[in-house]
């Protein structure tokens, strides 16, 4: 599958036709079609240049307008791209999305980004040619101005979890700033003030606004973060728990006595490490058997079901032809305290005096 070119064109825009692979294999196109079918009066040589043709072509069959049901032009599918759909939280969203579709007799074609851009037009590619109705995008880093071309189109598009640069279309986002600024002022609170970060990639939106609430956290108590204390990057499980040994392997007076996750993998491989034991723990995002640790965890819950349920209405009121100006919908998170960000949780030599 061939990456759009840097341009913003799709290539959707130039899709090769039955009649251009009938031209280069010599054939007619009833005889390309009853290839493309498994039709079985082709003799085999004549497949074969067939199907050299269509290699030689990228042309894939539009499976979307061979099944248009009774609702106008529409194909009653919609697509759905997320960073990874391995990612507890993404699972969740798509469950949810897949549950409104339903609503809406829609099937949902689901794809991931690995928060790639290259990956994310290839994929956002595959849909559009099988003329999805509607995108759900869980937008990677950089310009998203390659989606204009098919909103033209009439594809809608709403963006979930952070906005897409270049790109004016609506957007369900959660309050990560000021919800990672309340959980570090927590651990603030209970006495800590060597409170260390770990996250993932900068260059995710929600990422780098849950940094900032850490950062402001400290700052509202005059203090500066040390260098020494934060980890970017933490793209594994097994990343997270390597980072969160470093940390508390430094020297005493260096360590952190609390430690705040930017997400819920990172948070598991902290937990995967041990750590959760030694040092405070404050994570983003609630995930499955969190309060059945020891300690508990104490976490910023952002809801998915809601998350994708907003997406999915958005998109299906655009569908059914809402041509109000876009929308920025920023939802709610919440404090859920466990008792892991108290320094009485933890033993007497990671305490320090308030």
């Amino acid at each position: 599958m061939n990456t759009p070119p840097g341009d913003g064109m799709s290539p959707a825009a130039a899709r090769p036709t039955i009649r251009d692979v009938a031209r280069l294999a010599g054939v007619s196109p009833m005889t390309v079609s009853r290839v493309i079918n498994g039709g079985q009066s082709v003799q085999p040589e004549t497949a074969a240049k067939v199907d050299r043709a269509i290699r030689k072509l990228g042309y894939q069959r539009n499976d979307a307008a061979r099944n248009l049901r009774k609702r106008g032009n529409l194909t009653l599918t919609i697509g759905l791209l997320v960073d990874d759909i391995a990612n507890p939280f993404f699972s969740a969203l798509a469950r949810a999305v897949e549950d409104s579709a339903r609503l809406h007799d829609y099937l949902v074609l689901i794809g991931s980004s690995q928060n790639s851009l290259a990956r994310e037009q290839e994929v956002i590619s595959a849909f559009c040619s099988r003329q999805v109705d509607g995108l759900i995008v869980v937008p990677s880093m950089g310009s998203h101005k390659f989606l204009a071309a098919q909103i033209e189109r009439g594809t809608k598009v709403v963006c979930v979890d952070r906005p897409a640069a270049g790109l004016a279309v609506d957007t369900v986002l959660v309050d990560n700033r000021p919800a990672a600024r309340q959980a570090v002022t927590r651990l603030l609170e209970q006495g800590h003030r060597r409170i260390g970060y770990l996250g993932d990639d900068q260059d995710i939106w929600p990422v780098r606004e849950r940094y900032e609430g850490y950062l402001s956290a400290i700052a509202e108590r005059g203090a500066s973060p040390d260098p020494l204390l934060v980890r970017h990057g933490l793209r594994s499980r097994a990343a997270a728990a390597t980072a969160a040994g470093e940390l508390a392997a430094l020297p005493e007076r260096s360590r952190p006595t609390a430690l705040f996750t930017a997400n819920d993998l990172v948070t598991m491989g902290v937990i995967d490490s041990g750590m959760h034991a030694q040092l405070s723990l404050v994570g983003f995002d609630e995930f499955a058997l969190a309060d059945k640790l020891t300690p508990p965890i104490s976490l910023v819950a952002q809801d998915p079901d809601v998350i994708g349920t907003t997406a999915a209405t958005r998109l299906f009121a655009r569908i059914a032809g809402d041509v109000t100006p876009p929308r920025e919908l920023i939802l709610r998170t919440r404090f859920i305290s466990r008792g892991s960000e108290e320094i009485s949780a933890h033993s007497a030599t990671d305490r320090i005096s308030t």
